[in-house]
């Protein structure tokens, strides 16, 4: 009998979190949950403690995790609740942990992921901030630790799935990475309309039901932006050999192009459960729930580039990672920051990347060399973020 592969989840109330206990409940006899993690979420991470059991509960703030505990000891629940940074570090590098699901959205997410790659875990990678703000520290810490690195963004998967099995082979066979988005939900917008779009005409996703700041980054692209940083460090690739497509259907997930011109392609339907899936079993494959393409039924397949004009804020990638290091990680700070002033009706959706453009002119982080110094240039980018926001609020 196959021993249980034990996991943690960060974040496990979010979208990444709820797919991943659905492909977990599909198979009972081969894994078992020793923590999940939510910031504020206390009745659905109660629900899921009930469900699954797990060892550990955690919660951001104290706050909230007493709220969450005085309602397990009500239930009798055999899980032991815990609150802060330091709790979320614990259950990401336990010796009895196999496995860690990283999928705590922004930099909040940066410190546990980096604990479970220094304790040479399984780390399944659906948090981009950790290689968009960690950079090289991060990569550092996944090979001193021995760690296995998995990306779980579809349009990593599918990368990581069409290239050659070890990483000697890519540079002498790979031309270049295509990653495809489905263009968000203004693809199609006038471009002079885009000023008065709002954070529920933003929120509405053609494809998927995400949360609200990653679907956001999505109409804007800035999710793409992020990607191409996180496929730079993945990949160890230059910005260079990093393209992007959109692809409005989103049935092929990414591609890979060879130096003899042939391309490889993942596709799929548009289910995150497809890479989770792929992420626990590797390097077997397990049913993961989603439904099988249906080619009898596929429409056509179209792709276009990307336009600047309605998308500038992609183009801000390539320009970061040629920057000093640490650059990145001021951007994704600054769009942390925009998109929240935009989803609290304070900011112009056309205004995201004019405060984002601003803070990274206006902040020139020195070369990271710690954890610390990461958070530092991340606090320093939100302070001046906000005072761009304050200057462009509508």
């Amino acid at each position: 009998m196959t021993e249980l592969q034990s996991i943690t989840i960060l974040g496990s109330t979010g979208s990444i979190g709820t797919n991943t206990l659905d492909v977990l409940a599909r198979h009972p006899g081969r894994f078992r949950i020793h923590a999940l993690t939510a910031s504020t979420r206390v009745d659905a991470l109660l629900e899921q403690c009930v469900r699954f059991r797990p060892r550990f509960a955690v919660m951001s703030s104290p706050p909230h995790a007493s709220a969450l505990r005085d309602r397990v000891r009500a239930l009798a629940l055999p899980v032991e609740v815990l609150s802060g940074d330091e709790a979320l570090c614990e259950v990401s590098a336990s010796t009895e942990v196999d496995i860690v699901m990283a999928a705590i959205v922004g930099a909040a997410g940066l410190a546990p992921s980096l604990a479970a790659a220094s304790a040479g875990k399984k780390l399944l990678l659906a948090n981009k901030e950790a290689l968009v703000v960690g950079g090289q520290l991060f990569m550092d810490a996944v090979r001193t630790g021995g760690a296995t690195l998995l990306p779980i963004d579809s349009e990593h998967s599918a990368i990581f799935q069409c290239l050659p099995e070890h990483p000697s082979h890519w540079p002498d066979r790979l031309d270049h990475i295509l990653l495809t988005s489905s263009g968000g939900p203004f693809r199609d917008t006038p471009l002079a309309d885009l000023a008065a779009m709002t954070p529920a005409q933003a929120c509405a996703h053609p494809n998927f039901v995400m949360g609200r700041k990653i679907s956001v980054d999505s109409a804007t692209m800035m999710n793409k932006a992020l990607e191409v940083i996180e496929a730079r460090w993945l990949f160890d690739l230059p910005g260079s050999q990093i393209k992007v497509l959109i692809h409005p259907q989103q049935i092929i997930h990414s591609m890979v192009q060879f130096k003899d011109t042939s391309v490889l392609a993942q596709l799929g339907t548009p289910d995150m459960r497809v890479p989770i899936a792929y992420g626990l079993s590797w390097p077997e494959r397990m049913d993961s729930g989603a439904q099988p393409l249906d080619f009898g039924t596929l429409a056509s397949l179209t792709f276009r580039e990307p336009e600047r004009a309605r998308y500038p804020g992609l183009y801000l990638s390539w320009e970061v990672l040629d920057a000093p290091q640490g650059t990145t990680a001021v951007l994704n700070a600054a769009n942390e920051v925009a998109v929240a002033a935009f989803l609290a009706e304070g900011l112009r959706f056309d205004r995201i990347h004019a405060v984002n453009h601003a803070t990274l002119a206006a902040l020139v982080p020195s070369k990271p060399a710690n954890l610390q110094d990461l958070l530092a240039i991340d606090r320093e980018a939100r302070s001046v973020a906000q005072t761009q926001v304050r200057r462009l609020a509508a």
